[in-house]
């Protein structure tokens, strides 16, 4: 009797499914059904050394188009899983994630207040109405990474750890002319890493390869250059160099990580 219900309930479900029309050849449960791997945490005597990176992501490059995929752009992830109260989004104040957004502070964030005029049936005056229009995915074209390189001696090994995301805006006058850029919201890596492990991303060449975001950035599979390492002024590399000076100093940190590991050892 408990056989025929199993199977009754088994037979429910498929007819549900089926139900529906399904956009593919199969159903997709990979993803959903992989749990995410706790990260290790490193005893503090465990680390020989340590360096803070910033680094930046620009969509625009040909290995980080991913980003900007329209039906599942990274920056809608985010400001959705933020709005539905599934992710948590800080100031960019300080980049230690100590002021968590509000509902209204997000609201302002990720809208785009104007004033425009209505006008109402012919002869009557117009009215001054403020409309809200969201921030387009496209007009996202970078995103700033931090990150921490360490030795842990344990292991020996050199590992990196992603604490951090934050989209870039550019900011226009009012003719139109570009300004600056800025982070509209930090992102801790760490806490996200659950939503993110939850969301696919499109790979040219092969769709069957179901790849979530969180393995694309525990993988490193981005392209991204050095603005900025740790120092004692905050400084970044803009800052202090300008030209082939500024793509010299960030390539020389990024050797400077890597040759650390490599002189530890004799050969």
């Amino acid at each position: 009797m408990k056989r025929l219900i199993a199977i009754t309930a088994l037979f429910s479900v498929a007819l549900n499914l089926f139900a529906q029309p399904v956009n593919d050849i199969a159903f997709r449960t990979v993803v959903k059904d992989k749990p995410v791997l706790a990260w290790d945490v490193p005893n503090e005597r465990d680390i020989l050394w340590q360096k803070r990176i910033w680094r930046v992501i620009d969509v625009r490059e040909k290995m980080n188009l991913p980003f900007t995929y329209p039906e599942a752009p990274f920056f809608e992830i985010l400001t959705k899983a933020a709005l539905n109260g599934e992710l948590t989004l800080y100031s960019t104040e300080t980049e230690d994630f100590t002021y968590p957004l509000t509902e209204a502070d997000l609201d302002q964030i990720v809208h785009r207040y104007d004033t425009v005029e209505v006008w109402p049936l012919e002869g009557q005056f117009p009215t001054l109405t403020v409309v809200a229009n969201e921030i387009f995915y496209e007009d996202i074209k970078r995103f700033r990474i931090k990150e921490m390189w360490y030795f842990d001696s344990k292991n020996s090994k050199l590992n990196v750890r992603i604490l951090g995301i934050a989209p870039m805006q550019d900011v226009y006058d009012e003719n139109g002319n570009f300004k600056y850029e800025k982070p509209m919201f930090w992102v801790n890596y760490p806490g996200a890493r659950e939503l993110l492990a939850r969301e696919t991303v499109y790979l040219t060449g092969n769709e069957a390869a179901r790849m979530t975001w969180e393995d694309l950035f525990e993988m490193r599979m981005f392209s991204s250059y050095i603005y900025k390492e740790g120092n004692v002024r905050n400084n970044r590399l803009k800052d202090l160099y300008s030209g082939v000076d500024l793509l010299l100093e960030a390539d020389k940190i990024k050797q400077e990580i890597f040759n650390y590991e490599h002189d530890l050892w004799e050969y």
